[in-house]
């Protein structure tokens, strides 16, 4: 089957993520998705596990077993998409046109899933003599709170990991839509919740009152000047450039005709590679308190996402590099500021790169599509880079 034939079959699947709203319906998470790739696998004859990472969703996880003195790698690709809100095309029902599949999740990051399951099922039939290991991950809830890639790391963490797993990996290609470039740091982010109190009142009467919302006007214009003095004196990233925060969601009061007495508000800081997440709240909040005379209370985070250094990739990435340029042309090299499961890798100490087909400016779109021949091209560069593993001193540690 080709990389295409399959991806329409992954969008006719809807495996929509929640994002920590209260859903239902079987178009909701992951499950399946994960149906799906169990008998996937269990056609192309290779061991599988399906394992819960919470309720109603699962990793799935498959073992090709190749040469033991040879690296074990791990091809990485997310069920789960964003909602479909706003969409101008059918989103479940995918379509060709133009050279152009197109559906949701056909960019991020199904297309890239099929061109991962094209290159491991291409791995399992040909058996090539450089191959080690390949372990192919379809891990869950990698767009909220990426709860699934932590689940497979500690699971490699764990002195009781299953064996059949084989051994801890040597490298781990993360797939999102880079275009083919090699993603090799990307920023981290941190998102909480700031929240105001007041006294509820009857709107005839403000005064006798406390808004909470003209209470967190000021908080919001405090941040406001925080985001720009960040951007202006944070020290840049040479691939992610500077640090950034934005309020994203607000929302308060009851009825009009009641002075609010509850006021929040939601909060997005990208993080650097080297900069230390476990500051970001801190720092914030000392700004804060030191310019806006208001109480308010800091939320924990509610979303931690480390960022991915280019510190301990760069062997892999030239090695995936030298396998782009011969197939689809010269590529790069490059960092981008959203996250992806390749931090959580990272921060494991296995060199993690990002690299996929697709544009991340068709990812989550109203007419979401990817280029076909960007899914061809792309499995075949897994599987000339997997038949190619090479010595297990050759991959970065």
């Amino acid at each position: 089957m080709s990389p295409a034939s399959l991806l329409k079959e992954l969008i006719a699947i809807p495996s929509i993520n929640p994002m920590g709203q209260d859903a239902d319906g079987p178009e909701f998470f992951e499950g399946r998705m994960s149906d799906y790739l169990e008998r996937w696998f269990g056609e192309l004859g290779v061991e599988c596990r399906r394992i819960e990472v919470a309720p109603r969703r699962h990793n799935v996880v498959a073992r090709y077993a190749g040469r033991p003195d040879r690296p074990v790698t791990v091809l990485d690709a997310h069920q789960d998409t964003v909602p479909v809100d706003g969409m101008t095309i059918p989103p479940f029902e995918p379509h060709e046109r133009g050279g152009r599949l197109y559906g949701r999740g056909a960019c991020d990051i199904k297309g890239g899933m099929a061109a991962m399951l094209t290159a491991f099922a291409r791995i399992v039939r040909d058996r090539p003599a450089g191959c080690g290991d390949v372990i192919m991950s379809c891990t869950c809830d990698e767009e909220h709170g990426m709860a699934g890639i932590r689940d497979l790391v500690n699971r490699w963490n764990s002195s009781d990991s299953s064996d059949w797993m084989g051994r801890r990996p040597d490298a781990v290609i993360i797939c999102e839509p880079t275009s083919l470039d090699i993603v090799v740091a990307h920023r981290g982010v941190v998102r909480w919740e700031i929240t105001t109190s007041g006294r509820a009142v009857h709107s005839s009467r403000p005064s006798d009152g406390i808004n909470a919302i003209y209470r967190m006007a000021r908080i919001v214009s405090g941040l406001e000047e925080y985001a720009d003095h960040l951007e202006r004196t944070g020290a840049p990233h040479p691939l992610c450039g500077t640090p950034t925060l934005s309020v994203g969601r607000i929302g308060g009061g009851i009825s009009v005709n009641v002075v609010p007495d509850s006021c929040r508000i939601e909060i997005d800081r990208r993080v650097l590679p080297g900069e230390d997440a476990s500051r970001v709240m801190p720092d914030v909040d000392t700004w804060l308190r030191e310019r806006v005379d208001v109480d308010f209370e800091m939320r924990p985070p509610w979303c931690v996402v480390e960022p991915l250094s280019d510190a301990r990739n760069g062997d892999l990435a030239d090695r995936l590099l030298h396998h782009v340029a011969s197939v689809a042309g010269p590529r790069r090299k490059t960092g981008v500021a959203y996250g992806t499961n390749a931090a959580a890798v990272d921060a494991a100490g296995i060199p993690a790169v990002v690299f996929g087909p697709g544009s991340i400016d068709q990812a989550h779109t109203k007419d979401e599509w990817i280029e076909i021949e960007q899914l061809d091209l792309a499995a075949e560069i897994l599987v000339r880079f997997l038949s190619d593993a090479g010595e297990r001193s050759r991959i970065g540690s």
